[in-house]
């Protein structure tokens, strides 16, 4: 009988980070039906484009890989939105700051690296 240990390390890093990501991406939802936004804009494409894009990478591109439909493709933003965090939002903050934006980071390369793994609703 083979183990596929491989397999279940892939879905808990797959499920794991994403659903931690919600808990930073899900509160900047209401934020988008503010009257006014109000959110940085590291890219200097505007507050609302920015929030935009952070919810894509941190809430819509996170559900897509923990459910493991199109996760690579999915991987990309989230990939983005934290080398963004890491590399330009807390760029002058100490290595500690960008340090959990690394970590994310870190696990959405390997996800867009190794896909979805055995139990995802896309199969590699």
């Amino acid at each position: 009988m083979k183990k596929n240990y491989k397999d279940v390390g892939l879905a808990i890093l797959r499920i794991g980070t994403s659903a931690m990501m919600l808990s930073h991406g899900l509160p900047k939802v209401e934020r988008i039906f503010a009257e006014t936004i109000e959110f940085s804009d590291p890219l200097g494409v505007g507050a609302s484009t920015s929030l935009t894009l952070a919810l894509i990478g941190e809430v819509i591109a996170p559900l897509f890989i923990l459910v493991g439909f199109r996760t690579r493709l999915a991987a990309i933003p989230a990939l983005m939105t934290m080398l963004v965090a890491a590399f330009v939002v807390h760029s002058s903050d100490p290595f500690a700051t960008k340090e959990k934006a690394l970590l994310y980071a870190l696990a959405f390369l390997v996800i867009l690296i190794a896909g979805p793994g055995k139990y995802a609703i896309e199969k590699n």
